[in-house]
């Protein structure tokens, strides 16, 4: 089942390390399945070794409070703790929400994964879907770090403002960081065109549909994220935009 688009190869840059940037015995044992399926789905891509900050920013519109009550946005969080520990030796990954606006509340760490949705998401308020607010938020949140950046964001419908979001992606472009979007739900329409996106410094987006998150594997998430990531690795390292 071939549940994301445009799959491409491309030279990747020498890796910076030799495996995961943190050692499984210092992963919690609930992650550590999540952290050897990412690790699998980097090797495919000949990014083992590969170092960068992960981010993971959620869409907290209305029409997203089942995937709440469910789990499913719980269980991305973890998902995406599990490839961190691939990636950056520090142990956590910066969450954000957005709706109309956005909210940077606590981290999903490895001290303190569980429960993480559940703990933060309620003081954050339900409202629309203004990603260009989030995109531009992400991209000034990692002006600093000196590693690559790798943005799951997460949405399940159509922006608030299509001009937005795609002026605010095209500006990110210039900067070291890849947006991997993942769709939950049905209404990606605007996903699929985003990730095609013209007038940008380099292809810096890929798109993913988990339509039904508890049918997506952890395999086909960690391939949907990674799978173009690999090829933008190496089109910013030529450009100049990664170093």
């Amino acid at each position: 089942m071939n549940l994301f688009r445009k799959t491409t190869t491309a030279p990747v840059p020498p890796a910076a390390g030799h495996g995961p940037a943190i050692s499984l015995d210092k992963v919690p044992s609930g992650l550590v399945s999540l952290a050897k399926t990412a690790a699998v789905s980097l090797e495919k891509k000949g990014l083992t070794g590969q170092r960068a900050a992960v981010y993971l920013v959620l869409d907290h519109s209305g029409s997203m409070q089942p995937f709440y009550r469910d789990g499913s946005v719980q269980r991305l969080a973890e998902q995406a703790l599990g490839l961190s520990v691939n990636l950056d030796d520090d142990g956590q990954v910066p969450l954000v929400y957005f709706e109309s606006h956005v909210s940077q509340v606590e981290d999903v760490r490895l001290d303190g994964y569980q429960g993480v949705i559940n703990r933060t998401h309620p003081s954050v308020r339900w409202g629309s879907t203004h990603y260009g607010r989030a995109i531009d938020y992400v991209t000034d949140l990692h002006h600093r770090n000196p590693l690559p950046g790798l943005v799951i964001f997460q949405t399940d419908g159509e922006p608030d403002s299509r001009r937005d979001a795609e002026a605010a992606l095209r500006e990110s472009s210039k900067e070291p960081l890849f947006f991997a979007f993942v769709g939950f739900g049905d209404n990606i329409s605007f996903l699929e065109k985003l990730d095609d996106l013209r007038g940008r410094a380099v292809d810096n987006a890929s798109f993913f549909h988990a339509r039904d998150p508890h049918r997506v594997t952890d395999e086909q998430l960690y391939d949907g994220i990674t799978h173009e990531y690999a090829s933008w690795l190496a089109a910013a390292t030529t450009a100049g935009i990664v170093r």
